[in-house]
C-alpha cells in the first residue's frame, strides 16, 4: 500500500514538473474538462480494473492487487506522455492528472467489488479457498 502512495506521489510530482511550455499558454490550450482528459480518465481506471481482476487469479493478496493495478495504469499513462513529449503529440501534465484520477477511481472501485463479493461469500467460502 505505501508502494502505491509512494508511486501517485511521483506521478503526481512530475504532472507538477510537465507543464509546459507556459501555465497561461496550457491554460487556453489544454482545458481540464476536454474531451482528452475523459479518455485520459477512463483509460486509466479501465487499466486499473482489469489488472486488478486479473490479479485476483494470481493471488489472494488485495495489497497485491492494488499494487499491480495502480503501477500497470499508472505506467501506461507515463508510457503516454513520454510518447507525446518525444514529438507524438502535446505532453500535458493535465492528462496526467487526469490518468491519477482515473487510475485512483478505478482501483477503488475494483477494491469495493472485491470487498462487497467477500462479505457475500462470508468467511466459510474464504476458510474454504485454496492458498496461493
Amino acid at each position: 500500500m505505501r508502494r502505491a502512495l509512494v508511486l501517485a506521489g511521483v506521478v503526481l510530482l512530475l504532472a507538477v514538473v510537465l507543464r509546459i511550455p507556459s501555465a497561461r499558454a496550457q491554460q487556453d490550450s489544454d482545458p481540464w474538462f476536454g474531451r482528452d482528459k475523459a479518455l485520459h480518465f477512463a483509460a486509466s481506471a479501465s487499466i486499473a480494473v482489469v489488472v486488478y481482476a486479473g490479479a485476483s487469479f494470481q493471488t489472494e493478496s488485495r495489497a497485491k492487487r492494488i499494487v499491480a493495478a495502480a503501477s500497470l495504469a499508472l505506467a501506461a499513462g507515463l508510457a503516454k506522455e513520454a510518447w507525446d513529449l518525444s514529438g507524438h503529440g502535446d505532453a500535458s501534465g493535465r492528462d496526467l492528472a487526469w490518468d491519477v484520477i482515473g487510475t485512483t477511481t478505478g482501483v477503488l472501485l475494483a477494491y469495493a467489488i472485491d470487498w462487497a463479493v467477500g462479505r457475500l461469500r462470508g468467511p466459510a467460502a474464504a476458510a474454504a479457498a485454496p492458498a496461493r
